[in-house]
């Protein structure tokens, strides 16, 4: 054979290894580490959904976090929390907000974002601007403190102080994390630990402990009428401080008070039921018929006497002071310590 046919025939073949090259490379290539178009060829592309999982998740949802769609953290399993991130780009493009990723909610996706470094894909991250750090003090402060003594990395006084038992307890909730751990709070821990816990009571944030038997959990936030059967006590509470404690007595065997919880639906100051005829000066209904209210049999005979399932006051000048607080709405908690 010519020389020159030979080198023809070594080019060919030359190029053939390197196209055959360059399609294993695409096939092996991860989804999404590259453009829209390195994933699958137009026409193949494969939804993700729900219930998937492997590295085209985990590069969905770094890029969803981009957008502020999906937490930090990738997991490469398709769960409800990426779903719904899907769901909510697709929505506010007007498509159908299903929370499936199809080639056109991928491409869309890739197109505003940017590639994803490794340490993201990887769950490593650097530390932030501090927003708080030691030597700071204050609400803030005080905030995170009462946060962290709710997950139960900080067991101290809630102090608004940024001294060295806070440091090492934003160190601790840092490490479980995976967050960098400088004992200082950044965007990042900030975000996390508020994710995890509620807002704090301003017991919490001022260690105020409430005087008798424990208060149901449901009555630390917000307003509430806090009614302890075993006590025999109401207690008016606003944001996990009690401000007033009453005497209260409850129904009979056959018409109990019901426990549980309620809300305030109804307030009659002048009130008279229209079933026993009898006075309920202040009532604040929060079952049915059953109301706190003010009773003159209370505060004449005592615990000798019971209810017809209301709540029984017998301090007058103290349920009227409670009726004129007392919203519609407000929670009313009726429970055994």
């Amino acid at each position: 054979m010519p020389r020159h046919d030979l080198r023809r025939l070594a080019a060919c073949c030359v190029a053939l290894l390197v196209a055959l090259a360059g399609t294993a490379l695409l096939a092996v290539a991860p989804a999404g580490a590259g453009t829209p178009t390195t994933s699958a060829r137009a026409g193949d592309f494969t939804p993700l959904r729900l219930g998937d999982s492997g590295w085209r998740v985990r590069v969905l949802q770094s890029r969803l976090h981009q957008l502020d769609l999906h937490s930090e953290v990738v997991t490469s399993r398709f769960d409800a929390e990426t779903r719904d991130g899907v769901a909510t780009f697709q929505r506010r493009r007007g498509w159908t907000a299903d929370g499936v990723v199809d080639e056109r909610t991928w491409t869309k996706i890739v197109a505003r974002t940017t590639e994803p470094t490794s340490d993201a894909l990887h769950n490593v991250y650097q530390p932030g601007r501090p927003l708080l750090e030691r030597g700071d003090r204050g609400m803030w402060v005080r905030q995170v403190q009462a946060r962290l003594k709710q997950v139960r990395w900080y067991d101290g006084d809630v102090t608004g102080r940024y001294a060295r038992s806070t440091v090492k307890a934003v160190e601790g909730f840092q490490a479980k994390r995976r967050i960098p751990v400088t004992g200082q709070v950044d965007r990042r821990t900030l975000t996390r630990l508020k994710d995890m816990t509620r807002e704090p009571t301003r017991a919490e944030l001022f260690n105020i402990v409430p005087a008798g038997p424990p208060l149901d959990p449901r009555c630390t936030t917000g307003r509430a009428m806090c009614v302890d059967k075993t006590s025999r006590s109401l207690r008016w509470v606003v944001d996990g401080v009690v401000l007033k404690t009453v005497e209260v007595r409850f129904g009979s065997d056959e018409l109990p008070t019901r426990e549980g919880a309620f809300s305030v639906f109804r307030k009659s100051r002048d009130h008279v039921s229209s079933l026993y005829g009898t006075s309920m000066p202040f009532a604040m209904f929060f079952s049915g018929g059953q109301a706190v209210h003010y009773s003159p049999d209370f505060a004449a005979n005592g615990y000798a006497g019971a209810s017809h399932g209301c709540v029984n006051v017998r301090d007058r000048a103290a349920v009227e002071w409670l009726f004129d607080r007392v919203r519609i709405g407000d929670a009313v908690i009726v429970y055994r310590s």
